[in-house]
């Protein structure tokens, strides 16, 4: 597993984790999350996330979240983080019992975006498709880890050179779970280029 290598980090290592053959998990503690500025107003840069510096322009990776969140905001994913003004990270973001947010944030120079869909409460799992082509991103999900569909391309304005890659979970309220990531795997960018 690519979280085995001595150069992986954790940025707000959890109390609770476990770095296993094939799978990590993370159990999430209240109040931890990761955004800026917008709309909101304020500033947040203490989840959780196992990092991975890569030099590497091209690249995808790859990887299964399962996660059971229990409050509004709880939520698990892939993510990119450069520095807490420069970032972006794709999850599923719990709302109430009815539905959740498939999504990703965006963070340039100090300033968050967010765009959603909204999908069933019940849904328990997702892939992720994360590659990179120099500072471009393309997020893409599956629920069988096979066929995906687009989520976004973004561009990361401090996205050149080497970038920290990996996996995140939080808990922005007054809750806790427990996400496991599987499936997990760094290969050649899957993403072609524009003709």
């Amino acid at each position: 597993m690519i979280f085995e290598r001595p150069d992986a980090y954790w940025k707000s290592q959890p109390e609770r984790f476990a770095l296993e053959e094939r799978c990590v998990r993370i159990v999430t503690q209240p109040h931890t999350d990761l955004w800026q500025r917008t709309y909101y107003g304020f500033r947040s840069d203490n989840a959780p996330m196992l990092l991975l510096p890569v030099e590497e322009k091209f690249f995808s990776f790859w990887v299964r979240c399962d996660f059971d969140g229990r409050q509004r905001f709880d939520q698990c994913g892939v993510c990119v983080y450069q520095d807490s003004d420069n970032w972006l990270k794709a999850s599923i973001e719990r709302e109430n019992d009815e539905i959740q947010r498939l999504g990703s944030v965006v963070t340039n120079n100090g300033y968050s975006d967010w765009a959603t869909v909204d999908i069933p409460a019940q849904t328990r799992h997702m892939y992720y498709r994360l590659s990179r082509r120099e500072s471009d991103f393309c997020v893409e999900n599956s629920l069988d880890g096979v066929h995906y569909s687009q989520m976004r391309i973004a561009h990361l304005f401090a996205g050149d050179g080497t970038v920290n890659l990996g996996i995140y979970a939080c808990s922005p309220e007054d809750s806790s779970f427990e996400a496991r990531f599987s499936a997990i795997n760094l290969t050649d960018c899957r993403w072609m280029p524009h003709e």
